[in-house]
C-alpha cells in the first residue's frame, strides 16, 4: 500500500499525505509547500509517507 501512497504523492503529493495522514498539519504544510514549489512538495509527502509506515502512529 505504501507504494501506490508514493506513486500518488509523485503526482499529487496532498492526496498522498491525505491518505497517510488526514487532514492534519502536514497535510497542510504539504499543501504550502506544493504551492510554493511542486518538487518541495513531493519531497515532503515521500517523506511522511515513508517514514509513517502502516501501523506507525502520527505525532
Amino acid at each position: 500500500m505504501d507504494f501506490l501512497r508514493i506513486i500518488i504523492a509523485i503526482f499529487l503529493p496532498p492526496l498522498g499525505v491525505f491518505l497517510q495522514e488526514g487532514l492534519g498539519k502536514h497535510f497542510w504544510i504539504n499543501i504550502l509547500l506544493t504551492l510554493l514549489g511542486y518538487i518541495p512538495g513531493i519531497v515532503h509527502a515521500v517523506y511522511i509517507i515513508a517514514s509513517r509506515g502502516p501501523g506507525r502512529a502520527s505525532t
